[in-house]
This record gives C-alpha cells, sequence and structure tokens, in this order.
C-alpha cells in the first residue's frame, strides 16, 4: 500500500475542509441555524460527495473507499450536521445490487443497535435521515437466486428526534412500513465488502471526530489560564493531549489502510483490515473525546461547549456495523479460518 495521497486526494480533502471551515457549526448553538445547516447540505450536495460510490458507465464506483474516507474525515471533524455516510453507503448498496440510478435522496437502514444492515420486517434504524426520503435494507423473506439477497427501498416519511448524536439525525423504521419498491439483487460476497466499506467510513468519522476534539482541546488550552499562566504549559495537561494526539495518529493509519483494502484486497480480507481499525478506532475514539473534556475543566460538561459533539458523534460512529467486541470477534474469525486453512493444506502436501 501507498501510503501518500495523490494530487487529487489532497485537493479532495482541502476541498472538504474548506466547506467545513466556512459552513460548519462554531458553536452548539449553530445546530439550531437553519439556513446555515441548509447551504452545508447544498454545498455538499453540490460537490457530489454522496455518489463518490455511486456506478459509472462500467459499473465500478466513480470513486475509491480512499476518496470517501478522506471527505468522511474532514466532515466529522467539522462537525458537519450535513448527512454524508448514510448516502454514502445507500449508493454502494445500490451499485451492488446493480439497480438503476435515482436522483431520491436515500440513506440505508440498520438494525437497532447499527451492527447490521436491517431486514424488512423487523425493527431498523435509517441512519444520517435528514433530507433523506427512501431508506435501503434487505429482503431476505423473498426468494431470489442462490447466494443472493434482495435489496428494497422504502419510503422515509421523517427523521425522529435527536438522540446521541446532534449532528446527524435518525429515524425509527416501522417493521410492517409500507409497499418495498425493489432495488436489485447483492451477492454474499459484495455484502461482505459493503461491510468492509460501512467500517472503513466509519474509522474515518471517529479520526475526525478525535481530531476535532483534539484541536479544540488544544485551543482551549493555549488560551485558558490558570495562576497567570495557560493550562497547557502544565505537564498533565501536555502528556494527557499528548496521548491523545499518538491515538489519533494511529487510528488514521490504521483507518486509511481499511480504506485502501475495500477496493485493494479479496472481500474477507478487507473485512478483516476494516474490523481491526475498527476496533482500533473504536477504542481510541472514547478515551481522546473524553480527554477533550476533561481537559476543558469544569466548562467542558457543559452544553455550550462542544467537547461534548465530538464525543456524542463517536459514541454512534463506534457501533456502526460493529463495534469493539464486534470487529475483535471477526478478526478473530479471519485468523482462525486462515489458520485452519493453513494446517489443512499443510497436512494435504504431507500426504
Amino acid at each position: 500500500m501507498d501510503v501518500r495521497l495523490s494530487e487529487e486526494q489532497r485537493a479532495l480533502r482541502d476541498a472538504a475542509a474548506s466547506v467545513v471551515n466556512r459552513l460548519g457549526p462554531g458553536s452548539v448553538a449553530d445546530l439550531d441555524d437553519a439556513a446555515r445547516a441548509q447551504r452545508l447540505d447544498a454545498a455538499v450536495a453540490a460537490a457530489g460527495w454522496r455518489d463518490l460510490r455511486a456506478a459509472d458507465d462500467g459499473g465500478a464506483p466513480l470513486a475509491s473507499a480512499v476518496e470517501v474516507a478522506l471527505v468522511a474525515e474532514e466532515l466529522a471533524r467539522g462537525p458537519a450536521d450535513a448527512a454524508y455516510v448514510g448516502p454514502v453507503l445507500a449508493a454502494e448498496l445500490r451499485r451492488l445490487a446493480g439497480g438503476p440510478p435515482t436522483t431520491a435522496a436515500e440513506t440505508v437502514a440498520t438494525r437497532p443497535d447499527l451492527a447490521e444492515l436491517a431486514h424488512r420486517g423487523r425493527p431498523a434504524l435509517a441512519i444520517d435521515a435528514a433530507r433523506a426520503h427512501r431508506v435501503l435494507l434487505l429482503d431476505a423473506g423473498v426468494p431470489t437466486t442462490a447466494g443472493q439477497v434482495r435489496v428494497v427501498a422504502l419510503p422515509l416519511v421523517a427523521a425522529g428526534p435527536d438522540a446521541v448524536d446532534l449532528t446527524r439525525r435518525t429515524a425509527n423504521i416501522d417493521p410492517a412500513a409500507g409497499e418495498a419498491e425493489p432495488v436489485g439483487e447483492v451477492a454474499g460476497e459484495d455484502l461482505v465488502r459493503f461491510i468492509a466499506l460501512g467500517l472503513a467510513v466509519s474509522c474515518a468519522d471517529l479520526v475526525g471526530a478525535m481530531r476535532g476534539a483534539i484541536d479544540l482541546a488544544c485551543s482551549y488550552a493555549t488560551t485558558r489560564h490558570q495562576y497567570g499562566v495557560p493550562v497547557g504549559s502544565f505537564q498533565a495537561v501536555q502528556h494527557l493531549l499528548a496521548d491523545a494526539y499518538v491515538a489519533m495518529e494511529g487510528s488514521r493509519s490504521a483507518a486509511l489502510h481499511a480504506a485502501w483494502a475495500v477496493d485493494a484486497l479479496d472481500p474477507d480480507e478487507a473485512l478483516a483490515a476494516a474490523s481491526s481499525a475498527k476496533a482500533y478506532c473504536a477504542r481510541a475514539a472514547r478515551s481522546v473525546c473524553e480527554t477533550a473534556i476533561q481537559v476543558h475543566g469544569g466548562i467542558g460538561n457543559t452544553w455550550e461547549c462542544r467537547a461534548h459533539l465530538y464525543l456524542r458523534r463517536s459514541l454512534v460512529s463506534r457501533e456502526l456495523f460493529g463495534g469493539l467486541g464486534t470487529s475483535l470477534q471477526r478478526v478473530l474469525e479471519h485468523e482462525l479460518h486462515h489458520e485452519l486453512h493453513h494446517e489443512l493444506g499443510s497436512s494435504v502436501g504431507l500426504r
């Protein structure tokens, strides 16, 4: 893997950063500014970032998962209150299912615990539901070609109330909700690759949240004075921020490798790489975001301090398509399968 970003990738990252810096919420109160949120949403839509995994003329994605991850990281750093992860995954699922292009705003539905894609007829939760008109999910009860799963779209009437994450809305899906529109069928291997993309993008989102939390904490530590000196001059605070930065950089390396693996490796290997990255990022993100609150002292526990926005966002992203426990289980299963395959191959060779 070449870890260097191309000129085009750097330009994409810088463009996303510019949009976030210009239109992202600068305070918790800005989340109530509907006009600003609308301008941000329009900018994201105009840039076409939600369609990065839509199919080109040959059926391949328009952009790699690395490009998707770069945008996700910058939006989470904001933290931008515009739908992105859900629409990108909806475009990927539609492409893998061979569905026709759509102009309607879509997202995907997961189980209520966020760990897996939802199945029709069961309780589900639509992620990134703001301004979405339809939600994609699986319909396992309909006969399909062997090894295939049917993908359907359901109308999404309205997003539910904000819950944990104040920057991204969710919606509860009625198990008996309305008429399903067939989208296509997706193969088992493609579903594995889809989960790998979901994990990689959620890792990038966690990295962005960590970056934003660290930037916020460092800014506060240099401007807030105690005993006549900046609190950032205290060694205890420096150690906290240094440890947080190391955790963030390690997470970023793991997340970029996971994003690269989505398109470069076999589905099982891509899922293992993404699961390993998710386990690392999920553990690091909570610690880093809590450190940012701690550095702020008492004001870090107030509503007005933006630090809780990053913690809230990370608590959701760390569970998306599997949190720490699920990810470690996937890595273990992959290693056991690999070891068993190796032992069987060795025994056959000995014969």
